[in-house]
């Protein structure tokens, strides 16, 4: 009798299927961090957004012409770049003590990521025009707006 050394189709099969396997879950992993970490770091820019808004315009006692130009334009933000999303504004409120930071342009997962809770520097927040409670609904594909009220 011949001693066979080799291995079978059925075991290198098998070893690539759960290499495949593997590999998949490693890299939904990785988007699933990588994901995460851009909305906690698009988060902590809106933060310090919101905090150089106040400090440059509190002095004057209202938020009269602010917007990203302005605040580009004063060096409170360094470009007119949205921190996420495809767009953004910075907009006065009606009462002009108060100001939004609107966010156009989110895609489900980012939109589901910041209606999580309401920020601590945020006076309120509307996901699609629907003020944050139980009917705000983010929408499948990226067509979210969310916006921030800041007083």
């Amino acid at each position: 009798m011949k001693n066979e050394s080799g291995r079978s189709l059925i075991e290198i099969i098998g070893v690539l299927a759960i290499t495949a396997v593997m590999t998949a879950s490693a890299v939904g992993i990785y988007n699933s961090i990588r994901h995460n970490q851009k909305n906690t770091i698009a988060s902590a820019e809106l933060r310090e957004v919101a905090k150089n808004t106040k400090l440059l315009m509190e002095m004057r006692g209202d938020y009269t012409g602010v917007s990203v130009d302005y605040l580009v334009k004063a060096g409170a933000l360094k470009t007119d770049k949205a921190p996420i999303g495809k767009s953004w504004a910075i907009n006065v409120g009606v009462d002009v003590t108060s100001f939004s930071i609107d966010l156009h342009g989110l895609s489900r997962g980012e939109c589901e990521f910041f209606a999580t809770a309401l920020p601590n520097w945020a006076a309120d927040m509307f996901v699609n025009g629907y003020r944050l409670d139980n009917s705000a609904a983010c929408f499948g594909g990226a067509e979210n707006d969310i916006s921030f009220i800041v007083r």
